[in-house]
């Protein structure tokens, strides 16, 4: 285990294994490498911190939750420099943007993160599918979902 210094939940334990290395950044953040990525209290979030500066963080929200029609479009080259060679080793995951109203939270598809669940290395990419926006209201989508006959 190891102590982490959060931006929203102070002083919290992580395991090793929750340490993900982000070799080019995140956009916006390219200097900062090293994060922790652990559920959220509120689920179905989560939360990736800076390990280099606690005031950087991130809430994160897997994108088929709310868009089950979301399929990951990125440039394979970008997969294959975290490892990625087959599906099963993928989590994907969005940035969620949560302004002063909770209620219209948003979800960047556009630049989805990605992560190599098996050697814990990630990286922000840019989809190639220009559906996908980089605000797309969370709780809207969700509704809308629940509306369809089964």
């Amino acid at each position: 285990m190891m102590r982490v210094d959060t931006k929203a939940y102070g002083s919290v334990d992580v395991d090793e294994r929750q340490k993900i290395e982000f070799p080019y950044g995140i956009l916006g953040f390219e200097k900062l490498k090293n994060y922790v990525l652990f559920d959220a209290p509120q689920a179905p979030f989560y939360w990736l911190q800076a390990l280099d500066l606690v005031e950087v963080a991130f809430v994160l929200i897997n994108p088929v939750i709310f868009r089950p029609d979301y399929t990951l479009e990125v440039p394979k080259e970008e997969l294959e420099e975290i490892g990625i060679d087959s599906l099963e080793k993928i989590l994907n995951f969005a940035i969620v943007t949560i302004p002063q109203n909770p209620m219209e939270m948003t979800a960047n598809l556009q630049g989805p993160i990605i992560i190599n669940k098996e050697t814990r290395v990630g990286r922000q990419s840019i989809s190639t599918n220009l559906e996908w926006g980089v605000r797309h209201p969370i709780l809207k989508e969700l509704a809308a979902i629940r509306q369809q006959p089964c």
